[in-house]
């Protein structure tokens, strides 16, 4: 199998990227509803805003998988979904916020279903989902609810910079061999 053009990933990243923001602007709408005073008359439902970003999110799975010509895509969503779930759980238990467990989750489920070639490794994608989650949570605690903002962004652009690096550093070492 051909190596993915970096064009082709770039591309998977960005479509993916565009389409967990109305998920993830759903699922925070949801927490954001549910934690809000039961005697706000106007609040929205927070279980049909949470229903519609959960409901998204399987979507952002199978464009990053198809769209970077996964070998085993299906499967790879499959993955990518039970992943995301269990981290963004244990994350967000474990951070006490909402925002840092969507963009571990999604960050885990993304290390799955983002192709990956010979030069890549999961380790390094690790690496990057962890960056990210720990700076949507250092970008919570010190800027409050502007980092809101930038948070869907950071998941699977960490892990296509990482894929990147993994690249230049194969390049580097197989260039002497």
């Amino acid at each position: 199998m051909e190596p993915l053009p970096p064009q082709k990933k770039w591309r998977a990243i960005l479509i993916a990227t565009l389409l967990l923001v109305p998920a993830y602007w759903s699922i925070l709408a949801g927490l954001v509803a549910g934690a809000a005073d039961s005697k706000v008359d106007d609040a929205p439902a927070p279980g049909a805003a949470l229903a519609l970003g959960l409901a998204l999110i399987p979507f952002v799975f199978i464009a990053l998988a198809f769209l970077s010509e996964h070998p085993r895509a299906p499967g790879a969503v499959l993955k990518a979904m039970g992943l995301s779930i269990l981290v963004g759980m244990i994350a967000s238990a474990l951070t006490a916020d909402g925002v840092t467990g969507i963009v571990a989750g999604v960050g885990a489920g993304g290390v799955v279903a983002l192709r990956s070639d010979e030069p890549h490794n999961w380790r390094a994608r690790a690496i990057a989902v962890t960056a990210a989650a720990a700076y949507t949570f250092v970008l919570v605690r010190i800027l409050g609810s502007v980092a809101l903002l930038p948070a869907p962004m950071f998941p699977f652009t960490g892990i296509g910079i990482a894929d990147h690096l993994s690249e230049r550093r194969w390049e580097r070492e197989n260039k002497g061999a």
